[in-house]
C-alpha cells in the first residue's frame, strides 16, 4: 500500500526532474529570445496598456466574452495568489535572500513571454464541441499548428487539469486561519485540527460555489474589484515595514544581488540551487511560459490580439516586481528568515508583519491571504473546466465542477510537501507545449505586432 510519505517523495522528485536545467533554459532563453526577437519593442508600449486597461480602445461588438481590465484581473487573480507570500517565503526559506533576484529576473523576461502568449491566446482562439469561442495554449497549438499537434495541447490540458486544483491555496489558507483564529480561541489545537480544518474548508467551498455558477463573467466582475483592493493593502502593508527598518534597506537589496551570484544563504550553497528555486518560484508566482494566464486572456473582448498580448504585460510587474517584492523585503527587513528558520510558507510571513503591526499584523495578513485565495480558487476553476471542455466536450466539462469543490475541502488536511511538489511539477509540465508553440508561432506574433504598432504610431502623431 502506497504511503503519503511515499506520495511525497515521489511528487517531489517528479518536481526536482520537471524543474530542473533544460526547463529553466526553456523559461528563462525562451523569455531571452522573446525580448530580442521583438527588439524590446512591447516594452515601450506600457502607457497603451493603461489606455486599453481604461477602456479607451473598446468595443462591444468584438469577439471575446469580458473586457480587457477583466481579462488582465482574472489572469491577476490567478497568478496573484499565495505563490506571492506563501511561495516567496518558502523561495527564501530554502534558497536564501538571492532567490528573490532570480525572481526578478523571470518577471523581466516574463513581460516579453507573456506579451507572445497573449497575443497568441487571442490569434488563434478555438470553438469548442459547442461552438463557443475559446483561448488557451491548447487551441493554440490545434489552430495555429495542427490537429496533429494534439498531443502537445492534450499534455497540457491534461497537466492543467491537476494544476488548476485548489490544493495549495486551501492548504495555506487554512493553516493561517487556524494559527490567527482557531487556536487562539481555543476551537483548535497545534496537535487536534482536523475537525476545524474541514468545517472551515467546507465554508470556503460553498463561497467558491456560489461565485463559480456565474462562469468567467462573474468571476471577471469579481476580480476586478478585488485586485485592486489587494495590492493596495499589501502595499499598506510593505510601506510601513519600510519605513520601520528604512536604515536596512540598501544593505537588504544587497544582500539579494550578491547572494544571488554566491548562493552562501541557499540550502547546500550553491549559486545552481539558488537560480532553480528563484526561477521556479518565479515562474509559479507570475505564470509567465506556464500558459494558465492565456486562458483568461484568451476571453478577453477584442479583435486585435497585440492588444491583449499589452495588456498581459502588465502581469508580471504587478505581480513579482511588486507584490512578490513586497512579501521579500517584508520577510528579510524583519530577519525572521534567520530567527525563524524551522517556520516554513504563510506562517513565516505572518511572523515577520507581527514585528511591525504586533496586534493588527497577523489579522491583516489574514484578510489578504483570504482574498488572494477565494480570487485565485474562482480562476482557477474556470482554468480547469475550459481544459476538461478542451479533452471531453463542452458537455462534459463541469464534470470537473465537483471533483474541484471536493478537493478544495481536502487540500485542507493534507500535507504542504505533497501539495508543494505535485503543483510544481504539474505547471512544469504545462510550460513545454506552452512555451514550444509560442516559440514556433512567434514569427506571426512579429508580423501582427509590426503592422499593430505601426497603425498605432500613425494614430499617435
Amino acid at each position: 500500500m502506497v504511503t503519503l510519505q511515499q506520495l511525497e517523495d515521489f511528487f517531489n522528485a517528479w518536481a526536482d526532474i520537471m524543474w530542473s536545467t533544460p526547463l529553466v533554459v526553456l523559461l528563462v532563453g525562451g523569455g531571452l529570445f522573446f525580448m530580442v526577437y521583438s527588439r524590446f519593442q512591447p516594452y515601450r508600449y506600457f502607457g497603451h496598456a493603461i489606455d486599453l486597461l481604461r477602456g479607451k480602445y473598446s468595443d462591444l461588438n468584438d469577439p471575446g466574452h469580458i473586457p480587457h481590465s477583466q481579462a488582465l484581473s482574472t489572469a491577476l487573480s490567478g497568478t496573484l495568489g499565495l505563490g506571492n507570500i506563501a511561495g516567496v517565503a518558502i523561495a527564501i526559506s530554502i534558497g536564501g535572500p538571492g532567490a528573490v533576484f532570480w525572481m526578478w529576473v523571470t518577471a523581466i523576461v516574463g513581460v516579453a513571454t507573456k506579451f507572445y502568449t497573449a497575443s497568441l491566446a487571442v490569434m488563434y482562439r478555438g470553438k469548442d464541441s459547442s461552438g463557443i469561442l475559446h483561448g488557451g495554449p491548447m487551441y493554440v497549438i490545434m489552430e495555429g499548428m495542427g490537429k496533429r499537434w494534439y498531443p502537445l495541447a492534450a499534455l497540457f490540458a491534461g497537466a492543467c487539469l491537476i494544476g488548476a486544483l485548489p490544493i495549495f491555496q486551501a492548504n495555506q489558507f487554512i493553516q493561517l486561519l487556524r494559527d490567527v483564529v482557531a487556536i487562539p480561541a481555543g476551537w483548535a489545537s497545534p496537535d487536534q485540527h482536523f475537525t476545524f480544518d474541514l468545517v472551515a474548508s467546507s465554508m470556503v467551498a460553498i463561497l467558491v460555489s456560489l461565485v463559480i455558477i456565474g462562469r468567467i463573467e462573474r468571476i471577471g466582475r469579481l476580480t476586478v474589484r478585488l485586485v485592486p483592493s489587494m495590492v493596495l493593502l499589501y502595499l499598506f502593508m510593505t510601506v510601513s515595514v519600510l519605513y520601520a527598518f528604512a536604515a536596512d534597506i540598501p544593505a537588504t537589496l544587497l544582500l539579494i544581488v550578491t547572494d544571488a551570484f554566491t548562493g552562501e544563504a541557499a540550502a547546500g550553497g550553491s549559486i545552481g540551487a539558488v537560480i532553480l528555486i528563484g526561477v521556479r518560484r518565479g515562474a509559479f508566482s507570475n505564470e509567465a511560459g506556464i500558459g494558465t494566464e492565456s486562458l483568461a486572456h484568451g476571453a478577453a473582448k477584442t479583435a486585435e490580439p497585440i492588444r491583449e498580448g499589452i495588456v498581459a504585460m502588465v502581469g508580471p510587474v504587478i505581480d513579482t516586481l511588486v507584490v512578490c517584492t513586497c512579501t521579500a523585503l517584508i520577510i528579510l527587513l524583519t530577519g525572521v528568515w534567520e530567527t525563524d528558520a524551522g517556520v516554513q510558507g504563510v506562517t513565516l510571513t505572518a511572523r515577520a508583519i507581527e514585528q511591525v503591526f504586533p496586534v493588527t499584523g497577523t489579522y491583516l495578513l489574514l484578510v489578504m491571504v483570504g482574498l488572494l485565495s477565494f480570487s485565485t480558487m474562482v480562476t482557477m476553476w474556470f482554468y480547469g473546466v475550459k481544459c476538461m471542455g478542451f479533452l471531453f466536450g463542452s458537455k462534459r466539462q463541469y464534470w470537473y465542477s465537483p471533483i474541484y469543490i471536493a478537493l478544495l475541502v481536502g487540500g485542507a488536511v493534507v500535507s504542504m510537501d505533497i501539495v508543494n511538489g505535485l503543483i510544481l511539477a504539474t505547471y512544469a509540465t504545462m510550460a513545454i507545449p506552452t512555451m514550444i508553440s509560442a516559440l514556433y508561432l512567434s514569427p506571426k506574433v512579429n508580423r501582427a505586432a509590426k503592422a499593430y504598432f505601426a497603425k498605432l504610431d500613425n494614430l499617435d502623431k
